[in-house]
């Protein structure tokens, strides 16, 4: 007798979960050289550090490379030395911008946000990293054709200085209806038709799969369709944004094969934020359910 889709989904769930939690803890991990679980090396795993406070740096450095895998999203340069020190890679670096409202679809930001990313594009790649994060900014009342023009006159700017410097713009696509109300990017089809008018491949997406699942879902289709315009990719559990576990709707497996299939050879980062008191034991479960 078939299994109703969803009680399958659960316990494919919860034989992945299983597995995860046989990774244990950090204290566990410390018993050991090396993780119990092999990735399989076809996701290229990252974390975002804000989510899994508070975890100092430090101490994130050390658990993700017990757990198998050495990147780190959204450090700015005052804590690459961290990352340089623990043989971490920041595989999304920040910095420059001016926060999530304030960004590039106001042409009144356009001075301070040329010279700051003016000032951390060459930082970037003499440290050898590659994927800066920017924002639309919030609409405020502006248009979504005007805020796009906004974006690419301003963007346009310092993309030259980019794509010398082998640096690529990320911009990321968040929700307006939950976290983010009014921000501008929160469609994957506005993205791409940014970056359509920009013209560069040194200007991409930063896809992140729970703010879409909340804004648009059709995840696997996006992926298919317009995985060329995605440079970077974010997870969590939705609702909550907590663990990628059965308590959620998002089914990350077939999501990350569509990923692998498409050719994608960038970072996946997680970005949850742990409800159980042993973040890295949260992080490893959820590197396994990713790990396809």
């Amino acid at each position: 007798m078939t299994k109703p889709i969803d009680q399958g989904r659960r316990e494919s769930f919860k034989k992945v979960l299983l597995g995860g939690a046989a990774l244990g803890s950090l204290s566990s991990f410390e018993s050991k050289k090396e993780s119990p679980y092999q990735l399989k090396g076809n996701i290229n795993h990252g974390v975002c550090h804000w989510s899994m406070r508070p975890l100092s740096i430090e101490e994130l450095c050390v658990g993700i490379k017990k757990i198998g895998f050495n990147a780190i999203d959204l450090i700015g340069p005052d804590n690459w030395h961290i990352l340089q020190e623990h043989g971490v890679h920041c595989s999304m670096c920040n910095g420059a911008e001016l926060g999530i409202p304030d960004g590039w679809n106001d042409p009144k930001f356009h001075p301070e946000l040329i010279k700051r990313y003016e000032e951390v594009i060459p930082l970037v790649a003499k440290n050898g990293y590659t994927n800066l994060i920017c924002f639309s900014g919030n609409r405020r009342g502006m248009d979504d054709e005007l805020g796009m023009k906004n974006c690419a006159e301003g963007l346009k700017k310092i993309l030259p200085l980019a794509e010398k410097h082998g640096v690529v713009l990320q911009m990321e696509l968040l929700n307006s209806r939950v976290n983010h109300k009014d921000y501008m990017c929160d469609k994957s089809a506005w993205g791409v038709e940014l970056c359509k008018m920009i013209g560069s491949e040194n200007f991409k997406l930063l896809f992140d799969i729970y703010h879409m699942q909340i804004d648009e879902g059709d995840l696997i289709r996006s992926i298919q369709t317009n995985h060329q315009y995605f440079g970077h990719y974010h997870t969590a559990g939705n609702p909550g944004r907590n663990e990628l576990d059965d308590n959620q709707e998002i089914y990350y497996p077939p999501i990350m094969k569509a990923i692998v299939e498409s050719g994608f050879k960038g970072y996946v980062s997680h970005e949850f934020i742990p409800k159980a008191e042993d973040k890295l034991a949260s992080l490893a479960q959820a590197v396994q359910v990713c790990d396809v």
